[in-house]
């Protein structure tokens, strides 16, 4: 597949730090994955169920755990889909992974405060490349998807949620929470922290082939992928700085996806 990660600079290489245990601080490998919170070096795969079967394009369907991981960490946005008084309602958010939980949060006034305990259904997708195909019929799009059922639980342990709310601040920007000030207890409050167990997932890839019939092929018409890239502009420093604050090597050059920390 075309791959949209970027290089990294060598100011963020020395900026990255490993996930961090909220009791005892110092860098700990992932407890559930016996690996790398980022995926790189986890094993095994995520056993199919009717539910993570597609019904079209099965030999596009991945189960590995390290592939899977891989897409939800460099996705920065997730979209959560439930049931709502009766409707389905979709909405974006950003997530974190660690090890095989998932969490996201929102306002303690809004509508994921009541999805304790409810089925959820949580999507992310990265597209790489945008297919052009002689015909219209065949046009379509490089992309990872990954597909997770489960059920929601509202986090309610403090230790966990501060764990949480570390990760999320990181999956945006490794390194800012250590740059930026901890939420307070009312902030706290007003916040939900949601956990979806990642039992039943999926990963849905498709490549950037074009793939025309064969009685297209000698036709007059240009076909091929042209990559797609998510790229950062210019940091742009917010107008009521401190004088002398500058921005920070991992605003200065921004880049998805970061390094796990852990050497590899």
């Amino acid at each position: 597949m075309t791959q949209v990660a970027g290089s990294l600079t060598e100011d963020q290489m020395q900026t990255q730090t490993p996930e961090q245990d909220p009791t005892t601080g110092p860098p700990v490998a992932d407890a559930e994955t016996e690996a790398c919170p980022l995926g790189h070096r986890a094993e095994g795969a995520y056993e199919q169920t009717p539910r993570t079967t597609a019904t079209r394009y099965q030999s596009r369907m991945r189960y590995d755990r390290a592939a899977v991981h891989a897409v939800l960490d460099e996705a920065l946005v997730c979209h959560v889909a439930f049931i709502f008084d009766g409707a389905p309602v979709v909405l974006p958010t950003v997530h974190a992974r660690r090890g095989d939980r998932l969490y996201f949060h929102g306002s303690s006034g809004g509508r994921f405060a009541s999805l304790d305990g409810q089925r959820v259904g949580v999507t992310v997708t990265l597209t790489d490349a945008v297919v052009l195909a002689r015909s219209w019929m065949h046009h379509s799009v490089a992309f990872r998807s990954v597909v997770v059922h489960g059920t929601a639980r509202v986090v309610a342990d403090h230790e966990e949620r501060l764990a949480a709310m570390r990760a999320l601040i990181e999956h945006v920007a490794p390194g800012r929470t250590a740059d930026s000030r901890e939420p307070t207890r009312k902030e706290l409050a007003a916040t939900t922290i949601l956990a979806v167990d990642l039992n039943e997932v999926s990963l849905k890839a498709r490549g950037d082939g074009v793939a025309d019939d064969e009685a297209d092929l000698a036709s007059p018409y240009w076909a091929g992928a042209i990559p797609l890239r998510l790229t950062a502009g210019e940091a742009k420093s917010a107008p009521d700085l401190l004088a002398g604050i500058e921005a920070p090597a991992y605003a200065r050059s921004y880049v998805r996806p970061f390094p796990c920390g852990y050497g590899h």
